[in-house]
């Protein structure tokens, strides 16, 4: 993957400080999902296969973040 289509937590912190709107997607695989109980807030769980469906139902005006392993 590009290292542009990447962000570290820093500039997703600074952005959300500013006001940037994200919706996060947790697209960790089930065996991860299991082991943590941890998530970003906020953070919608979608397996990586269903994203296309999620993304549909997500407002055109806020960035997208997807975090997996």
């Amino acid at each position: 993957m590009a290292d542009d289509l990447r962000i570290s937590t820093d500039e997703i912190k600074k952005r959300m400080q500013a006001g940037e709107k994200f919706t996060i997607i947790d697209a960790r695989n089930p065996h991860t999902w299991a082991e943590s109980d941890e998530m970003a807030r906020g953070a919608m769980r979608v397996p990586a296969d269903a994203l296309e469906t999620a993304i549909e139902r997500i407002s055109p005006d806020d960035s997208i973040l997807i975090y997996c392993t």
